[in-house]
């Protein structure tokens, strides 16, 4: 009597259960670093905001509203564009993202887990910056909670994006060069920390394609919605910035190699 072999049926895994899976995965592997990245947002928050009135000298409340409310903004592009790229950086120089790519699994899932991990991570910092600048300055700020809920959202998913483009498209080390590069141009040559007033006409409008000062305007109309406000073109800029990271990724991601 012979016997009949049968191939035990796949075990389908929902996109949800792989998700999670993949979320947990990716907590455990940043856990160790936690304590170490809310020192460094408390530090640029204290480096900004204070180092930069110290800069300043009689500083105004205009001039320490305007500073206090685009610090957020440096600090969740300061995670995108130089932490995130510089851990996914590393992950493929030891060989983490290339066995996750080897896992049989939605390769956009790979990208959903580490926006929603850098994404809890980085909002913090919004708080920690607002706090800061409260106690320095003793700010009396107006919250729009829609606008600054929406706007951090965005900016963090924007440069997380970015930031991840550049990492997944560019060698490890020449990745982790241009982060150098953009991190001093965040602090230094964009209009989030002083008016965009103060740059050349051309550089103006640079900056108007570009995601930094789109961004800062957006979240400093949430903190602040007696005085500043942001443009639908504000959005549409980051939006698209923000597209264009993840079809970058992604398309790096699914790319056989």
């Amino acid at each position: 009597m012979s016997e009949t072999l049968t191939r035990p049926a796949p075990v389908q895994v929902s996109l949800w259960t792989t998700y999670t899976t993949l979320l947990r995965w990716q907590v455990a592997q940043i856990g160790p670093l936690l304590p170490l990245v809310v020192v460094i947002q408390a530090l640029l928050a204290a480096g900004i905001i204070i180092g930069f009135g110290f800069l300043i000298p009689d500083i105004d409340p205009a001039t320490a509203l305007f500073l206090s409310t685009g610090a957020p903004t440096v600090l969740l592009l300061t995670i995108g564009f130089v932490i995130v790229p510089q851990g996914v950086a590393r992950a493929r120089t030891d060989g983490t993202f290339a066995y996750m790519r080897s896992l049989p699994l939605a390769r956009p899932l790979l990208l959903a887990a580490d926006l929603t991990v850098w994404l809890l991570i980085a909002l913090p910092s919004v708080a920690v910056g607002v706090l800061v600048a409260q106690l320095r300055y003793d700010l009396d700020l107006s919250f729009d909670w829609p606008v600054l809920v929406a706007s951090a959202l965005l900016v963090t998913l924007m440069a997380t994006a970015v930031g991840y483009a550049i990492a997944v498209s560019l060698q490890p080390m020449l990745a982790q060069l241009v982060t150098q590069v953009l991190v001093f141009f965040v602090l230094l040559f964009s209009p989030i920390t002083f008016p965009a007033s103060q740059l050349p006409g051309w550089f103006q409008t640079a900056h108007d394609v570009l995601p930094a000062r789109p961004g800062a305007d957006l979240l400093r109309a949430g903190l602040a919605s007696d005085v500043f406000d942001a443009s639908g073109r504000d959005l549409l800029v980051l939006v698209v910035w923000c597209v264009l990271g993840v079809a970058v990724t992604l398309r790096a991601l699914v790319r056989r190699e």
